[in-house]
C-alpha cells in the first residue's frame, strides 16, 4: 500500500509535484498507474535504462498517453489528413536513423551558433513590443513567439502564419492526452489535419525552388532517400512543434522560479559560464518536458517489476531530475550547480533532443535578456499565472509579469 496518491493533473500536483515523486522513488519508483494504464518510472536509474534501451521500448506513439484506437468520431476527422506518424520523436531502428540523419547536419553547434544575431533580434523586437506598458502576459507576448519565429526562420515558413501554427499545435498537444472530451478531441484534431496540409501546400511552392532553408533541402534529401512528400510533412510538423513546446515553457518556468528565489540574473552580469548552468539548472529543476512514453516490444524486468509486451511506460525526466541518488540537494535551485551529465530535460540515447543545443541558445539569451531589459520584473499580482494542464509537459498558459 503506498502512501502517495499520483494525480498529475490535479491543482496541488500540478502547484507542486515534488514531494509526490519523491514518495514515488522512495516508495514505488516502478509504479502503476491503473486510472491510466501506464508504468511510471521515476529513478534516474531506471529512466536510464529505458531511454537506453530502445529495442526492448519502443518510442512508438511517445507522446501519446494512449497507444489505442481514437473514438470513431475523431478518426473519421484525421482520415482527412495523413498518419502522425513516423516522425523523430515517434520512430524506432533505421527509420529513426534516418530521420535523424536527414536534420542532423542544420542543429549542430556551429550551425546553431550562426543564429545567434537572429535570435538577439527577435527577442529584442518582441520585448520592444510591450516594455512601455509595464505589464504583459509574458507566455503570449514572449515565450511561445520567439522559438516559433526561430523555426519559421529555418524551415522557411512565412512569419505571417507563426500564430496560426502555434494554435495548431497546442492542440496537436492536447490530441496526445486522454483526458478530454470526445468532441474536443474532435476539435483538436480538425487542428491536426489542417496543419497538415498546410505543410503540404507549403510543399508546392518549394519543390521546383532552390532555397536554402530546412524545408528545401529536406524536400531534395527525401528525394536521394526515396521518402514521400508525406515522410518529411510528417518531419516537419514534428519539428514544429518540438522546437518550441520545450523553450516556451522553460522561459516562463525559468522567470517564475527566478522570482521565487530572489535572483536577478541581468544578462550583463552573467559571464558565458554562467549563463549556461542557469539555464541547464532551471531545465533539471523545473523540467519543461516531464516524460514521454515507451511501448515494452519483448517481456522484461525493471526495477523488480515484471512487465509484459505491449505494456505501456512513461519515463518521467522530471522525477528523475530531482532524484538524490544521483543529484546532490535535488530540490535546492542552484544556477552554479554542474549537473550536465545527469540532466534528462531533453532526453537521453537515440532519441536526445536533437534541437538541444538551439533550445539552449534560445534560452540563455531570453531569460537574462528579460530581466536585463524590464527593469524591477515581478509577479503582476498574487495570482498572476494559469498553469498547462498537460501530463508531459509543465508551464503555464499564462503568466501575467509586472516592471518599473
Amino acid at each position: 500500500m503506498t502512501s502517495f496518491r499520483y494525480e498529475p493533473l490535479s491543482d496541488s500536483q500540478l502547484e507542486n509535484p515534488y514531494p509526490v515523486y519523491q514518495q514515488m522513488r522512495d516508495e514505488c519508483p516502478i509504479f502503476f498507474d491503473e486510472i491510466r494504464n501506464v508504468w511510471v518510472v521515476t529513478r534516474h536509474e531506471d529512466v536510464l535504462t529505458v531511454a537506453l534501451d530502445p529495442e526492448t521500448y519502443s518510442s512508438e506513439n511517445a507522446v501519446r498517453l494512449s497507444a489505442g484506437d481514437e473514438p470513431n468520431e475523431v478518426k473519421e476527422v484525421l482520415q482527412q489528413g495523413w498518419s502522425l506518424t513516423p516522425n523523430l520523436t515517434e520512430s524506432d531502428g533505421e527509420q529513426h536513423r534516418q530521420l535523424r540523419a536527414m536534420v542532423g547536419r542544420v542543429f549542430t553547434p556551429a550551425k546553431v551558433a550562426q543564429l545567434e544575431p537572429f535570435i538577439r533580434k527577435t527577442v529584442d523586437e518582441l520585448i520592444d513590443g510591450f516594455i512601455d506598458a509595464g505589464r504583459t502576459d509574458i507566455i503570449e507576448r514572449y515565450a511561445w513567439p520567439l522559438p516559433l519565429i526561430t523555426m519559421a526562420q529555418i524551415l522557411g515558413i512565412p512569419q505571417d502564419d507563426v500564430p496560426q501554427l502555434h494554435q495548431w499545435s497546442y492542440d496537436w498537444l492536447r490530441l496526445s492526452e486522454s483526458a478530454h472530451s470526445v468532441s474536443d478531441r474532435a476539435k483538436y484534431a480538425h487542428s491536426v489535419v489542417a496543419m497538415q496540409h498546410y505543410i503540404m501546400d507549403l510543399f508546392q511552392g518549394k519543390e521546383a525552388a532552390d532555397g536554402d532553408d530546412l524545408i528545401s533541402l529536406l524536400l531534395g534529401s527525401a528525394k536521394d532517400a526515396s521518402m514521400d512528400t508525406v515522410q518529411v510533412m510528417q518531419l516537419v510538423m514534428n519539428l514544429i512543434i518540438a522546437g518550441h513546446v520545450t523553450v516556451t515553457r522553460a522561459i516562463g518556468n525559468g522567470i517564475v522560479t527566478l522570482l521565487d528565489h530572489q535572483l536577478d540574473v541581468e544578462e550583463s552580469q552573467l559571464d558565458e559560464q554562467l549563463t549556461k548552468t542557469l539555464v541547464d539548472e532551471i531545465l533539471r529543476f523545473e523540467s519543461p518536458v516531464q516524460g514521454l512514453f515507451r511501448t515494452v516490444t519483448t517481456d522484461t524486468k525493471l526495477g523488480g517489476e515484471r512487465l509484459r509486451r505491449g505494456d505501456r511506460v512513461m519515463v518521467h525526466w522530471g522525477a528523475a531530475n530531482r532524484d538524490n541518488r544521483v543529484i546532490d540537494n535535488p530540490d535546492w535551485f542552484d544556477i552554479e550547480r554542474k549537473t550536465s551529465r545527469h540532466n534528462l530535460a531533453f532526453g537521453r540515447g537515440i532519441h536526445a533532443c536533437l534541437g538541444a543545443p538551439l533550445a539552449r541558445l534560445q534560452l540563455q539569451i531570453a531569460i537574462p535578456c528579460l530581466f536585463e531589459r524590464l527593469p524591477g520584473l515581478r509577479l503582476a499580482s498574487s495570482d498572476s499565472w494559469v498553469r498547462d494542464r498537460i501530463m508531459i509537459a509543465r508551464g503555464f498558459v499564462s503568466l501575467e509579469l509586472g516592471w518599473d
